[in-house]
C-alpha cells in the first residue's frame, strides 16, 4: 500500500479514536450516564477540554472527506508520487498536531496546523493537474 493509502487509514483511525476523548469525560460528568443514554436534548456541564475535543473532531470530519477524494484520485489515476505522500503526510501529521493544540486550547497554533493540513491538501491537488 501507498504511502498516500496509509495516511488516510490513519487518518480515519483518527477519526474514530477521537471521540473516545471526549465521551468518556461526558460520561464521568455529573448525569453524563443519562444524557449519554438520553436524547441529548440538553447540555452536559463537561469540561471546556472536551468540548474543544469534540469540535476538533468535527472539524476533522469536515476534512476527512476531501482528503480522501484527493488521496484516492490520485492512487487511482495513477499520479499518486512522491509529492502526493508527502501532501498526504503532512496533512496527517498536521492534524494529529490540530487536535492535540485544539484540545489544550492554544489557539494560534491551532490555526497554523490547521493551514499546514490545507498545504497538504493543495500538494496533493495540484500532483492531478
Amino acid at each position: 500500500m501507498t504511502t498516500d493509502l496509509w495516511m488516510l487509514v490513519w487518518t480515519g483511525l483518527m477519526c474514530v479514536l477521537i471521540p473516545v476523548v471526549y465521551v468518556g469525560a461526558r460520561l464521568s460528568a455529573p448525569g453524563g450516564v443519562a444524557w449519554g443514554f438520553g436524547n441529548r436534548e440538553t447540555g452536559i456541564d463537561a469540561p471546556e477540554w472536551s468540548n474543544r475535543a469534540a469540535r476538533a473532531h468535527a472539524n476533522l470530519v469536515e476534512n476527512i472527506a476531501p482528503f480522501a477524494i484527493l488521496v484516492l484520485v490520485a492512487h487511482v489515476s495513477g499520479k499518486a508520487n512522491a509529492t502526493t505522500a508527502l501532501g498526504a503526510t503532512i496533512f496527517f501529521w498536521a492534524r494529529v498536531a490540530h487536535a492535540a493544540v485544539y484540545i489544550a486550547g492554544v489557539p494560534y497554533v491551532r490555526t497554523a496546523a490547521f493551514a499546514a493540513s490545507a498545504v497538504g491538501l493543495v500538494m496533493i491537488l495540484l500532483e492531478l493537474f
